[in-house]
This record gives structure tokens, C-alpha cells and sequence, in this order.
């Protein structure tokens, strides 16, 4: 079982900055991509950013400029610094992760998510 720990959301005025990160924990041989992804009440979950592991990103056009994704390997950890936060950034973050399992199977998983909230 893999159990995916977030951490770093809060409130944070237009024009900010927050730090998500997200750590990896139990036993797999290896995660093909970790990424956030967020959820406005009433809306669908949407894509943030991935980033996989030969360092591939995908991200959403909004966040574009203003987020960054990365990785650190040696923890299992994905980051996504969030920059010039805007009101319609506000959602709750989710993190994911395709991991192999030692059985060799690929199972997604999610975080339990974090409230990032941008207002004045």
C-alpha cells in the first residue's frame, strides 16, 4: 500500500506564494509520475501539473509562467511552487501518483488534498 502525505496549502493574498509538497511512503519499486491536481466545489477535478519520471511535465495552461513543478527522487516527494497566486487558483490540491508495485502492477493513487486559498 502506498500512502500519499500532503502538505503546504493555506490562505495566501493575490499576488502570492505557496509551496505544496507531497510525499510518497510504503513499498513499490518505483513511480512513474507524480502531479496535483485540484477541485473547485461544484466542478470537476482538473489537472495542475505531472511530472514524470524522465522528467516530463504536463501542465495547465492557466498555471503556466506561475507554477513550478519538481521532483526530488531520493524522497519520493513532488513540490509545485505556486507564484502570482490569483482568487480562481483557490481549490482544494490533490496530489497523485502512478506507482509500480512489487508486484509489478500499476496502481494511481491520491492524496487526502489541501485547501489553497487566494483572497484578500
Amino acid at each position: 500500500q502506498v500512502q500519499l502525505v500532503e502538505s503546504g496549502g493555506g490562505l495566501v493574498q493575490p499576488g502570492g506564494s505557496l509551496r505544496l509538497s507531497c510525499a510518497a511512503s510504503g513499498t513499490f519499486l518505483g513511480i512513474n509520475y507524480m502531479g496535483w491536481y485540484r477541485r473547485v466545489p461544484g466542478n470537476q477535478r482538473e489537472l495542475v501539473a505531472t511530472i514524470h519520471s524522465d522528467g516530463y511535465i504536463n501542465m495547465v495552461d492557466s498555471v503556466k509562467g506561475r507554477f513550478i513543478i519538481s521532483k526530488d527522487n531520493a524522497k519520493n516527494m513532488v513540490h509545485l511552487q505556486m507564484n502570482t497566486l490569483k482568487p480562481e487558483d483557490t481549490a482544494v490540491y490533490y496530489c497523485d501518483a502512478d506507482v509500480v508495485g512489487i508486484d509489478r502492477r500499476r496502481r494511481h493513487y491520491w492524496g487526502q488534498g489541501t485547501q489553497v486559498t487566494v483572497s484578500s
